[in-house]
């Protein structure tokens, strides 16, 4: 199945440094030949960057993105991530606005979520929502 690549497991993957999120990195990217991000991420990744002015990396990450789907924010996401957001802050289980846009974004697109945040995620999950959620720090099972 098609996933979406978290911030944070995308950082993960850039940085090169956690075996068990490279190896499922390496094992998707052999079987569906790129991966998916969304423009929520590529803000977070380069925003991130740009604080500890490492431009380099930034120019790196840029041309990472040629190979790379990236899946925008469209209409119908940004409601959906308007309500998940709202519904979650209402009951006191808020999450931030950018998984709120990503959780979205992937229930728009019927795709998996690969996270090492699953605890923002699975609160999606119990509004009723169907996403799908991956913890890549976990080896495979």
């Amino acid at each position: 199945m098609r996933t979406l690549v978290d911030t944070d497991i995308w950082s993960e993957i850039f940085k090169g440094k956690n075996a068990t999120v490279l190896a499922r990195a390496s094992a998707y990217l052999s079987q569906h030949g790129r991966y998916t991000l969304t423009a929520v991420t590529v803000f977070e990744v380069i925003q991130g960057l740009q604080q500890v002015q490492r431009a380099s990396r930034i120019d790196a990450f840029r041309e990472m993105l040629e190979d790379v789907e990236v899946l925008e924010l469209d209409q119908q996401s940004a409601d959906l991530a308007a309500v998940i957001y709202g519904e979650l802050e209402r009951t006191g289980r808020g999450i931030d606005v950018g998984d709120a846009q990503n959780a979205a974004i992937a229930l728009r697109h019927r795709v998996c979520v690969a996270t090492g945040n699953v605890r923002h995620y699975s609160r999606v999950q119990e509004l009723g929502y169907p996403l799908l959620i991956e913890n890549w720090r976990e080896p495979r099972s």
